[in-house]
């Protein structure tokens, strides 16, 4: 059933024009009467309760809009005989019953919808648990986030971030679970889970891979077993879902040491002022690993991370024990995270999203104080992405950004620090 009410909107006209409709209708069905007296269009007063109930919705305009039809009828009887009386009072039980139908209409619609509504604040609440929000600062880094879901309606869908200030330092996640929309949240719920405890519990960045494969495969585990009870007798026995997630983990120490582990995921971007000299030898480099030297210009550079692991689910025993990759942010430089739904949207020619050159322009324009800006970097690269699908992007897009802001003295050496000010 068409909504007038969308087309209204659609049109751009105002929105009180749909209580208007139906005093409008009847005013045009008098006036035609009026003009063509061989003709008798008052059979059409009984669509006016149909108009306000598809206009508006509420039944206060239903039972005018009845009142004011029925009313003219009246009004149209005097100066004539019983049989315009008969022909009229059968138009006026048609508007009666097209009333009493359409009140009831619009109440269930006004049920529904509330019922609507209030499972829609359920979900936003649920999702927003789900994907929490970013803090907009951890240990001197700006964060920002943003999530374009290709589920209409859906804040989430197959790919999760999160940010979290720990004991190691900054450490981040971004992923990607195989399939989008609704049906792979349950996964991404389980993998969150998992990678806001290990977080905290491990010390080294592979350990929280490990911890988070693990928790992948349990998780099939058992969905397996649910969806096939009786092939599933025993643990050992049970099938595993044939599910694999695409994964980046990062961890950003306060003086701007990097470590990443890469499973199969798209390589970030680093955006700001770089460094034009050659590396230093080494355990930690000085700028974005970008072969072996430093990126000259402003133009944002992929982060060499070497040969990506194998997706999270597909990992063996010498994947999870591989090292982790060494690099440094720079103060300024921001760090690009997001999933494979940024780089392979397309347009409805299917030319595929100009991600290098839009993130360029992106960070241009969001500069702020010579560096980019987190937020509004994130903002403009997410807002290029669904002007260049449409709207609508065919697979779940994540995108994270982290930017260095300031140097952050060490917990143990701030009372140090801070003994050499002196006192007032």
């Amino acid at each position: 059933m068409i909504r007038i009410r969308a087309v209204i909107r659609a049109l751009g006209l105002p929105s009180a024009l749909m209580y208007l409709l139906p005093g409008a209708w009847i005013a045009v069905v008098l006036a035609v009467s009026a003009v063509v007296p061989g003709e008798n269009p008052l059979p059409a007063l009984a669509v006016a309760p149909a108009i306000a109930c598809l206009g508006s919705g509420r039944r206060r305009c239903v039972l005018v809009s009845g009142g004011i039809a029925l009313g003219a009828l009246v009004a149209g009887l005097v100066g004539h005989g019983a049989r315009e009386f008969e022909a009229r009072l059968g138009i006026a039980v048609a508007v009666l019953a097209v009333v009493a139908l359409c009140f009831w209409m619009a109440g269930r619609r006004t049920g529904m919808a509330a019922e609507l509504e209030r499972t829609r604040e359920i979900a936003a609440a649920t999702q927003r648990v789900l994907l929490r929000p970013l803090p907009q600062r951890v240990n001197g880094y700006a964060v920002a986030g943003e999530y374009l879901s290709a589920s209409r309606g859906a804040r989430v869908g197959g790919d999760l971030y999160e940010v979290l200030a720990t004991p190691y330092g900054l450490r981040a996640v971004l992923g990607d679970v195989r399939g989008h929309g609704l049906d792979a949240i349950d996964t991404v719920a389980a993998l969150l889970g998992s990678f806001r405890e290990a977080a905290h519990d491990e010390p080294e960045l592979t350990g929280v891979l490990s911890r988070l494969d693990r928790s992948l495969t349990r998780h099939l585990r058992e969905r397996s077993c649910a969806e096939h009870p009786a092939v599933a007798d025993t643990e050992s026995q049970s099938p595993v879902a044939e599910e694999f997630v695409t994964l980046l983990l990062v961890q950003l120490s306060d003086d701007g040491k990097l470590l990443t582990v890469n499973c199969g995921h798209p390589q970030p971007y680093v955006t700001g002022p770089y460094a034009t000299e050659p590396y230093p030898t080494g355990p930690y480099p000085t700028g974005p690993c970008l072969n072996g030297h430093a990126a000259a210009g402003e133009r944002p550079q992929p982060l060499a991370l070497g040969d990506p692991l194998p997706p999270l689910g597909l990992l063996d025993d010498g994947d999870r024990s591989a090292p982790a990759h060494r690099g440094m942010l720079l103060l300024g430089q921001a760090l690009v995270l997001y999933t494979d739904g940024l780089q392979d949207a397309r347009d409805a020619s299917g030319v595929f999203f100009p991600l290098p050159d839009a993130l360029a322009a992106a960070a241009a324009a969001t500069r702020s104080g010579g560096m980019p800006a987190a937020a509004p970097l994130a903002r403009a690269l997410s807002a290029a992405a669904l002007r260049h699908t449409g709207g609508r992007p065919a697979d779940d897009i994540a995108l994270l950004v982290l930017v260095r802001e300031a140097a952050r003295i060490p917990v143990r050496n701030r009372s140090a620090a801070l003994s050499g000010v002196p006192r007032r």
